[in-house]
């Protein structure tokens, strides 16, 4: 079995995970089917997917159409084989009592945005026609951007986002993998609320949960916000500076069956970030002190993928597969892809604390 890694001369340009905030977003998480043909079909898709988005894009230059792509870790092995993303693993569990960031299966994901629902729609419909019967869905969300950028629940989501420069920072991967510079680590989670429950809270306690005033979006003071707190939590503080995950969650939900919800998705250029907030949340920082908003809302999905560069997904292609019925692939190494840069920074995670 013999294969080898794209490659390209220059520097990598990123997929669009630094964009606006959209209207609209679909979020799709497939699994890929055995063999080597297979494998030979998403890397075509691969190749194709920057014509794909430029021929729904040109409909309308100002909706603002982009797509992510995103690979798994076993994916990543059959697909491209090494080397592989310095930082690429199965997505990490964290359980205590009965909160539990679960993993669940998906080799590829799709994160398509716009400001029009129906150009989604139709980039999603074109990509599952390209694939065809080599990957089958296990995943699929329609989100919403919900009045002035609130969740279900009824606060303003991401607002400590970093933003410009600082979330080309917290995102791109620059030379602590230089092999991969200009790729992204990205962990999805498909949570759903209880919302019966948690409206039958004040407001006063909901803002504890939560850490900010839910009519102003004002962060609470420090002398009265609980350190369970969400804010608190996620707040995640190394050698001294926060290092920060850039978010573009979306609520989602369908009425008529009582299902109301918020997927999560986090880039970040560490996918060790992201992880230390789940860790601080379903764990608790200390121990125990865990996010008190896992009492009305519980994820269904979890999962870990990288994004590679646009660059590395124009030239898939490239890969010469002889591959066995496994469908996984060896490779050689690519040169190294270098991108303008920067400083890893990390956030933080919420803290814990009841609802008093």
């Amino acid at each position: 079995m013999s294969g080898r890694q794209p490659a390209a001369d220059g520097p990598s340009t990123p997929q669009p995970v630094v964009s606006p905030l959209t209207r609209a977003a679909i979020f799709l998480t497939l699994v890929i089917e055995p063999g080597s043909e297979a494998c030979a079909a998403i890397r075509s898709l691969c190749a194709d997917l920057a014509a794909i988005l430029r021929a729904v894009d040109f409909r309308d230059l100002d909706a603002g159409l982009n797509c992510v792509m995103g690979i798994g870790s076993e994916a990543w092995d059959r697909l491209f084989g090494s080397p592989r993303p310095a930082e690429l693993h199965p997505f990490r569990e964290f359980q205590a009592g009965d909160r539990h960031a679960i993993g669940t299966p998906g080799d590829l994901l799709f994160h398509i945005r716009a400001n029009r629902a129906d150009m989604c729609f139709e980039v999603a419909t074109q990509i599952m026609e390209r694939i065809g019967t080599a990957a089958s869905t296990v995943d699929e969300v329609h989100g919403f951007r919900y009045f002035d950028d609130r969740d279900l629940m009824g606060f303003v989501d991401g607002t400590e986002n970093p933003r410009d420069q600082k979330a080309i920072d917290a995102a791109l991967i620059t030379s602590e993998d230089p092999g991969f510079a200009g790729g992204s680590y990205v962990i999805v989670q498909k949570y759903l609320h209880d919302m019966g429950q948690w409206n039958a809270l004040s407001t006063e306690v909901q803002e504890r949960i939560i850490g900010r005033t839910k009519l102003t979006n004002v962060e609470l003071d420090d002398a009265v916000k609980p350190t369970s707190a969400h804010n608190a939590l996620t707040t995640i503080i190394e050698n001294g500076q926060e290092r920060a995950i850039v978010r573009y969650n979306m609520p989602f939900g369908h009425p008529g069956q009582q299902e109301f919800g918020t997927y999560f998705i986090g880039y970040c250029r560490s996918p060790r970030v992201t992880e230390q907030m789940l860790e601080n949340m379903f764990i608790g920082r200390p121990p125990g002190n865990y996010d008190r908003l896992l009492d009305f809302s519980r994820p269904v999905t979890g999962n870990l993928f990288f994004v590679p560069s646009a660059t590395f997904l124009d030239a898939a292609n490239d890969v010469s597969d002889t591959a066995g019925p496994s469908g996984s692939t060896a490779a050689k190494p690519a040169n190294p892809e270098t991108v303008s840069d920067g400083s890893l920074r990390i956030g933080s995670l919420k803290g814990d604390s009841r609802h008093e």
